[in-house]
């Protein structure tokens, strides 16, 4: 049975990862871009043609909201009238749906899909010498999907479309919106991107004061190989003393004691109202 999906940002970088994958599928696709540049990548990149809004929302079981944070709660105001009872509204990131963008409409399904990308030790990574850091391409990654509102058989319907996306596959989680947002922004932006940027400044600190930058860098990334494969259960193993006396004396020195803080859900909120 063939169901009917309008993708609107069909034409921006994650449009266009989904509309690819979506081809050959079972669904039936109606792209939907505002903009003249990514309407032609689209068409450059899949050979794919845009309808206008009204003509891809008329009938549409599910419409895929592929655009900005920041755009969200104003777009999804503005076609909900458009949509019929029973109609899923599927969003790529929870940020708007956790500050409460979305127009009240019971009779509406709201369903949240998210990719985790490709774990760093997957050996799919690179295939044919193309990198896939992404996920959608090549390289296995996991999905976390949440109902915000909806029925049993919304969340089949739901998990297939992201199992879709963003394939291939390795796992499905299920996750409610709140816990959605502890890993995003919670855990992989405000934790792990910040301490990597740290990590990166902390490179270029050492190449100041006279580390030549290609040895700072492969000694840096592949000591994030192996310290991350023992932190990570990756392989048996464990820190030698120096390295766990390092950890002991380093973490007080980097980190403030109540970091953990970032996951109580009013800065969550916070962080969540900044980014929409």
């Amino acid at each position: 049975m063939t169901t009917t999906i309008a993708l609107l940002g069909a034409g921006g970088k994650m449009g266009v990862r989904l509309a690819k994958n979506l081809q050959g599928s079972r669904f039936a696709v109606r792209h939907v871009e505002v903009g003249e540049v990514g309407r032609k990548r689209l068409l450059d990149e899949a050979g794919i043609a845009c309808v206008d809004q009204a003509t891809a929302l008329d009938g549409a079981q599910v419409v895929i909201l592929a655009v900005p944070d920041t755009l969200i709660g104003k777009i999804a105001h503005a076609i909900a009238p458009q949509l019929a009872p029973g109609t899923m509204v599927m969003l790529l990131d929870a940020a708007a749906p956790f500050a409460g963008h979305l127009p009240e409409r019971a009779d509406l399904a709201y369903f949240v899909a998210h990719p985790c990308h490709p774990p760093i030790f997957s050996a799919e990574l690179r295939k044919d010498g193309q990198p896939d850091f992404f996920g959608g391409g090549h390289a296995p990654q996991s999905v976390v999907s949440a109902l915000m509102q909806g029925t049993p058989a919304d969340f089949d319907l739901g998990e297939e479309i992201a199992k879709t996306i963003y394939a291939p596959i390795l796992r499905s989680y299920r996750v409610t919106v709140e816990q959605m947002a502890l890993l995003e922004p919670g855990l992989s932006e405000t934790v792990c991107a910040t301490l990597l940027d740290v990590m990166r400044e902390a490179m270029d600190e050492v190449v100041s004061r006279g580390v030549p930058a290609d040895a700072a860098r492969d000694f840096l990334l592949g000591h994030m190989t192996i310290l991350s494969a023992v932190i990570f259960k990756e392989i048996p193993g464990q820190f030698s003393d120096a390295c766990n006396k390092a950890i002991t004396f380093g973490k007080p020195r980097l980190m403030r004691e109540d970091w953990k803080g970032v996951f109580e859900r009013d800065e969550i909120a916070e962080s969540i109202r900044r980014i929409t």
